[in-house]
């Protein structure tokens, strides 16, 4: 009996080693799909973190930036104090790359909504002495929240394209399009917020309608600040390990980009996304708006301008898997923001009735099209085609954009609406013949990964 039972126990036991071994593989390649599955899902939190952060900042930050040049009126306080903030803007971008390598993206961003925050509050006691410090501070650190930003999302995206095996080039346009979609959907809150509160007429409002909103403002930009927060730390390691060792060491990474024939090409088109930005801001609201449907319209049109914005955003972030496509989404664009200059030079004149109130509102939905445009296929560009120095590609972004910005605000207190058309519609025809040039000329098989 004994003898009979041995080889079956023998035969028992090499039957389950057998299928220790089948089940091994199993679960090492579970443990694996599963630390593939979280990594996933900390990319996209992330992702909808940010976005939802830059949500709750800007949305506070566009509205009280489309009232400046509205509201504060007192010696054009508003529109010199964005003049002053995007010129701060320019000059601190050059260290703004710098700062962010060593701080770590996360940190970058948590310390540059310090600005923000300081700015709506100096809106509360409007004066030269309280804006135009809070402007020039809000130049710093903007110019290292929008490098944190572009080096964020785009680690974010590359680390989710390659744990998942997905195109680049497509990752890039969805996580920009998400992003982008959800920062234009800041001017249709926020101006809805404006157009609530500042009701009371042509006038803007009551004092104490204004004061209002601004507090309001202060608890959004509280609450983006604890979003920014939550953020996974997913750079220090990368950044710590680059220091430069002196300003001269500094600035040879800031410029690398610039040795870059694509850049050089690429610039004209970032420059003129911040003319045409700061055109909305500064003489859309101003000369367009305010004498059809006042002030206290500012914010009506500027929602329909973000929803606009927010759509394109979102379709054009999703049809992004390179340059090619890119070129196609860009001539959009462009052609329907040139029929928007060149309508406004050479046949618009402000009429009464419903007629005359549906044109700033339409002008500002086709606006909105050509900046969602240009901020989804700008980002992922530059993450696709300057990967090894995002830092500084990002830090260039925010230089000429800036700069053209403050161009605008400077400008518009000093010309009329007319050389105004013929300067923006001059530069959008420059920065797209050089777009095209780029494709023409530069794209190779290497160029840009799909």
């Amino acid at each position: 009996m004994e003898d009979g039972h041995a080889p079956a126990g023998a035969e028992l036991a090499v039957a389950l080693d057998e299928e220790e071994e089948e089940a091994a593989p199993l679960v090492s390649g579970g443990r694996g799909a599963a630390a593939a599955a979280r990594a996933a899902t900390s990319q996209t939190r992330d992702l909808h973190l940010l976005s939802s952060a830059f949500l709750f900042v800007f949305l506070a930050y566009h509205a009280a930036q489309n009232l400046q040049s509205t509201v504060n009126t007192d010696e054009n306080l508003g529109s010199v104090s964005l003049g002053l903030l995007y010129t701060s803007f320019t000059a601190f971008s050059v260290v703004g790359s710098p700062v962010v390598r060593r701080m770590g993206s996360r940190r970058a961003l948590v310390l540059g909504t310090s600005g923000y925050l300081l700015f709506i509050a100096a809106n509360l006691v409007p004066s030269w002495y309280t804006m135009v410090p809070a402007s020039l501070y809000l130049g710093f650190t903007a110019s290292i929240i929008w490098v944190g930003q572009g080096t964020y999302l785009t680690s974010a995206a590359l680390s989710h394209a390659r744990d998942n095996n997905l195109p680049e080039g497509q990752t890039l346009g969805n996580f920009n399009g998400e992003f982008w979609g959800m920062f234009a959907s800041t001017q249709v809150i926020g101006n809805l917020i404006s157009l609530a509160l500042l009701r009371d007429g042509k006038d803007g409002g009551s004092v104490t309608g204004k004061s209002l909103l601004f507090v309001v403002f202060l608890g959004c930009m509280i609450v983006g600040i604890i979003l920014m927060c939550l953020l996974s730390k997913r750079d220090e390691k990368g950044n710590n390990a680059p220091t430069h060792s002196s300003f001269g060491a500094m600035m040879k990474y800031i410029v690398a980009p610039l040795k870059d024939r694509r850049m050089i090409l690429i610039i004209p088109l970032i420059a003129y996304s911040g003319l045409q930005q700061a055109f909305v801001w500064a003489v859309f609201t101003k000369n367009i708006v305010t004498p059809v449907l006042g002030i206290s319209g500012v914010g009506g049109a500027m929602a329909i301008y973000g929803a606009a914005d927010v759509v394109c955003s979102l379709v054009a972030g999703r049809l992004t898997s390179g340059l090619h496509s890119a070129t196609s989404i860009v001539s959009v664009g462009a052609i329907l923001q040139a029929v928007v200059l060149f309508w406004l030079l050479l046949f618009y004149s402000p009429m009464g009735g419903l007629l005359g109130a549906a044109v700033p509102l339409f002008i500002g939905a086709l606006w909105g099209v050509g900046d969602g445009v240009l901020n989804t296929q700008l980002s992922a560009l530059l993450g696709l085609l300057f990967e090894d120095v995002k830092e500084a590609a990002f830090a260039q972004l925010k230089v000429w954009q800036s700069g053209a910005i403050a161009v605008i605000f400077f400008l518009s207190p000093n010309i009329t609406l007319q050389a105004m058309l013929i300067l923006m519609a001059t530069a959008l025809i420059i920065s797209f013949g050089a777009f095209l040039l780029l494709t023409l000329v530069v794209e190779k098989p290497s160029t840009v990964r799909s």
